[in-house]
């Protein structure tokens, strides 16, 4: 798989990387970008066959929220003829690792999550990246990580997690710090299999009764931000450095002929903050939202429909000037130096950390000339 295969034709000052589930862990993790979750009752195999979703790289067939419990049968049944026919092809060399999108299962309990997996195979796992365990808390923690070493142990095949951080213990202060302390300390023997940290914005809505408007972001919203500010703060620290995946959008107004009303003069960022409309009010609300992500420490985001894709993969690539600040900081060992485009200060130990990120991200998402070239990305 490769980023912005939408747009084939575009001219990067340096090319993403391909990458596949055996990629090495400290760059998959930036790898994931746009993660499409879907029902896992959805029939999407021959979407992936077929390469329908052009630009799909990570995706998440859930048998939580988005399944009903009378449902759950099907979605698994339907999973598991989905890996099967895969692995056959995989197998068959009808398809080859490149054309599997990065497959995780969101499960919906830890007793489901053992019964399920004990009806998989060696080569259903060479399909699957990875599970997504839902409201994963000090209580649950330890035995969705404890089964799944046993996985990679059994099968002795890379199988990696993702807890979703959502539940009430991080919602409410009074007992977030707590909560978070002990997630770190939890995570901590199991880091080598944590491919992504995520969290659901819209389960910490619910506790407070709230939901974003279209016309502003998860950031504007008090309760909502000082949970995030705080998970950001646990993890994604110097020293721990989990990819932590930004929370869902919900709004979409698609259709299959979107396209921008007209070009800004300027830079996506400052036609976007003065609310001159780009493609329509989801997009752009989407837009807007993805510029705090990246600006948090945030990377990649959760998706519900496939119109997101190209968007938020689109935003994550590195700018040349990002980029050659990354490896000028990257190449000298101490000190301070002005910058090549001589506009800022890089000063080299305080901004190592930030520049290990960067160049991270332009291996998995390229390198543009600068913020005006994000337009021409989308097309």
């Amino acid at each position: 798989m490769k980023h912005h295969q939408y747009n084939s034709n575009f001219l990067f000052i340096k090319e993403p990387i391909e990458f596949d589930k055996y990629t090495k862990k400290e760059i998959l993790q930036f790898c994931l970008g746009a993660t499409l979750y879907m029902p896992g009752k959805k029939n999407i195999l021959n979407s992936i066959k077929e390469k329908k979703l052009i630009g799909l790289t990570s995706m998440v067939m859930c048998f939580e929220d988005a399944t009903a419990e009378e449902d759950l049968p099907i979605a698994e049944n339907n999973v598991l003829e989905i890996l099967e026919k895969l692995s056959v092809d995989l197998e068959n060399e009808t398809i080859n690792q490149n054309d599997i999108p990065l497959f995780f299962l969101r499960v919906r309990t830890i007793e489901q999550f053992k019964n399920f997996t004990d009806r998989l195979t060696k080569k259903h796992l060479k399909i699957l990246t990875g599970f997504v365990f839902p409201k994963f808390t000090t209580k649950n923690g330890y035995l969705y990580l404890s089964h799944l070493r046993e996985l990679n142990n059994k099968f002795q095949e890379l199988i990696y997690g993702m807890p979703i951080l959502e539940s009430a213990e991080i919602a409410f202060k009074e007992t977030r710090s707590y909560e978070l302390t002990g997630i770190k300390n939890l995570l901590m023997p199991y880091k080598d299999l944590i491919l992504n940290i995520r969290v659901g914005a819209t389960d910490f809505s619910s506790k407070f009764g709230v939901r974003r408007g279209i016309d502003y972001s998860v950031y504007d919203i008090l309760t909502i931000r000082d949970c995030l500010a705080d998970i950001l703060n646990f993890l994604n620290r110097e020293g721990e450095d989990y990819v932590i995946s930004a929370p869902v959008w919900e709004y979409f107004l698609a259709n299959k002929n979107m396209k921008f009303e007209s070009l800004p003069e300027g830079d996506i960022h400052n036609s976007l903050l003065k609310r001159n409309l780009i493609v329509d009010e989801a997009i752009d609300g989407l837009l807007r939202e993805v510029i705090l992500d990246k600006a948090n420490g945030f990377v990649g985001k959760t998706i519900i429909h496939p119109s997101h894709l190209k968007y938020v993969n689109a935003m994550q690539a590195v700018t040349r000037e990002e980029y050659e600040d990354a490896k000028q900081i990257l190449d000298t060992q101490g000190g301070v130096i002005k910058s090549k485009n001589s506009n800022k200060m890089n000063e080299i130990n305080p901004h190592r950390n930030w520049a290990k990120k960067i160049f991270a991200k332009s291996q998995a998402y390229g390198v543009i000339e600068n913020e005006k070239t994000y337009l021409k990305l989308f097309m």
